[in-house]
């Protein structure tokens, strides 16, 4: 394993142990939610279930988060058939409102990303396998959508999206060919416009996140093979910076899992079989791990973050669909044996 890849230690016992979890009591004063007894093994990132996602249970939807509300929708239910619902999630009230259905094609393995107060949502797979381009924006003030222009780049599926400054940007997936390329979209110009290719690997499935102003991409797979390596990119630059992998594990990586930013930590978890929660430090390129994720271990899952919590909901097992909603406190100790 890398020198540069460092592993948060879940396993504490003896007085090196009764030591070392003093100080992370010290270290994070003010934060945690009083400590574990000695005899407990514990670790930061702690997960509780929330009000369950209220349309019915899904995998490979879509959504975006304006302000404080994240919005879901589109994907597939358990007799695969494509939705077009959308609901909003206030995580204040812990409630589900039903908003106005999508207004393209019902569909799933589509992306979506939120530009001021406005969100969007395109590509994906309709009832007949078509690879799609279409785009569409979401007015939450008037409960409205309305088609914009189509996605810059071809028809594709389980894309990967982000927004940074004004402008979305959208790239990676499958359009009968594993795809890197990557395009900006500007919602005053209605125009999307290339940009700089994906830095690593071809791939589907990926993962990203936002911190300061620069976008976190990885994981994922190209034609099968797992993908570990891990870019961040610069939009002033226009260029894709490779970082520390995510991880040097064939066992650990995934596709299909989600990721989202909580101040300035990055946060990857879910995908294929996998629950390890791990957490990335952009100011020194590392990762660590910070307990598991508490539900079902799933793929095509949604994850999204609001006011220093992270979510993740939906998703499949399998052929089963979940409606689950779980919240992520990346500040409170997750008992993992009280023995």
């Amino acid at each position: 394993m890398s020198a540069q890849f460092r592993v948060l230690s879940t396993r504490l016992s003896g007085k090196q142990g009764n030591w070392l979890l003093g100080l992370l009591c010290v270290g994070w004063a003010g934060l945690l939610i009083g400590c574990s007894k000695s005899e407990d093994t514990s670790t930061l990132g702690d997960w509780r279930r929330r009000s369950d996602f209220e349309g019915v249970a899904r995998n490979a939807a879509s959504g975006f988060v304006i302000g404080s509300i994240a919005y879901i929708g589109t994907g597939t239910n358990a007799d695969n058939e494509r939705l077009n619902d959308f609901w909003a999630y206030d995580p204040t009230r812990n409630t589900w409102t039903q908003v106005a259905d999508f207004a393209g094609t019902a569909r799933n393995a589509a992306v979506g990303f939120a530009v001021g107060n406005k969100g969007y949502v395109g590509t994906g797979l309709n009832a007949n396998s078509d690879r799609l381009k279409d785009f569409w924006e979401f007015d939450p003030t008037a409960n409205t959508w309305r088609q914009i222009a189509d996605f810059g780049g071809t028809g594709r599926r389980n894309a990967v999206a982000f927004s940074i400054g004004n402008k979305g940007y959208v790239g990676t997936g499958f359009d009968g060919n594993y795809l890197k390329d990557f395009w900006a979209y500007d919602p005053t110009q209605n125009t999307w416009v290339k940009t700089a290719s994906y830095g690593g690997a071809k791939r589907i499935g990926a993962v990203s996140f936002v911190i300061n102003g620069q976008a976190y991409v990885g994981t994922g797979n190209n034609n099968g093979s797992a993908e570990k390596d891990w870019y961040a990119y610069d939009p002033a630059q226009d260029i894709w910076i490779e970082k520390t992998a995510f991880s040097t594990d064939n066992a650990i990586a995934r596709s299909y899992g989600v990721g989202f930013a909580i101040d300035s930590r990055g946060y990857v978890t879910v995908g294929d079989a996998n629950t390890t929660v791990w957490q990335y430090n952009p100011d020194d390129d590392t990762w660590a791990t910070l307990g598991t994720f508490e539900g079902a271990a799933r793929q095509y899952a949604l994850g999204f973050a609001i006011a220093g919590k992270g979510y993740v909901t939906t998703g499949s097992n399998g052929t089963g669909r979940f409606d689950d909603l779980w919240e992520f406190d990346p500040t409170v100790a997750q008992d993992t044996d009280a023995n």
